[in-house]
Formats: structure tokens, C-alpha cells, sequence
């Protein structure tokens, strides 16, 4: 059983709050192929891991990893576009996060209303 704070918004897509390096393992053992970080490195300043550190452990689990930061308030058209190209080319299932999983998910939903 999965200890990570996952919260399903697709049969094959996830978001969670902010991941450590040392949960990619179980991210992969839970069956996850693809992770992509949404929030951008110190936002919530030094003790926020990196996106490149969180990047190394996520491809050392096998795992595929993308680094979409976007602010918490307002995505841009083009950051939605540029999820949207994310969901169609990498392999599900998909965990997205960011600090609480909520700019995530609206990433996500916007991204399939463009189509």
C-alpha cells in the first residue's frame, strides 16, 4: 500500500503535494511512469528540494520527468499549452504535483479543455 498523498483526477493521471527524492522510488513502485514538477524551485524558499534534485531520483527509478513551474495563481496560455503537449507524450500513468496538488489538477483540466 501506497503511503504517498495521491489524490486520482484521471483513470491514469495523479497529483500530489510537494514530492521528495526519496519518494520517486515508491512513486515508481506504485506503478507511475511519468512525473512532472509544476512548482518552481524555493518557492516556499531553501528547505524546498529542487526540481533537478527530485528529477535525478525520479530517472534513476526508471521514471520519465518534466519541469512545468507555473504560479500558483495564473497558468498563461502558453504554460497550458505546454501541459497539454506534456499529457499527450509522456507514458501513464502520470502523478503531477506542486505544493498542494490543486495547481496540478487545474494545469490538467485546462489542458483538456483546449482539446
Amino acid at each position: 500500500m501506497s503511503t504517498l498523498p495521491l489524490r486520482p483526477i484521471a483513470a491514469d493521471v495523479c497529483v500530489a503535494p510537494q514530492l521528495t527524492p526519496e519518494a520517486m522510488a515508491e512513486v515508481a513502485r506504485a506503478g507511475f511512469k511519468s512525473v512532472v514538477c509544476n512548482r518552481p524551485d524555493f518557492e516556499h524558499g531553501p528547505d524546498q528540494p529542487t526540481a533537478a534534485s527530485v528529477q535525478a531520483a525520479a530517472e534513476a527509478a526508471g521514471l520519465q520527468f518534466r519541469f512545468l513551474p507555473v504560479a500558483g495563481g495564473y497558468q498563461s496560455p502558453e504554460e497550458i499549452a505546454a501541459f497539454a503537449a506534456l499529457l499527450k507524450e509522456l507514458p501513464r500513468p502520470l502523478l503531477a504535483f506542486c505544493r498542494s496538488g490543486a495547481r496540478a489538477e487545474k494545469l490538467y483540466l485546462q489542458a483538456l479543455a483546449l482539446g
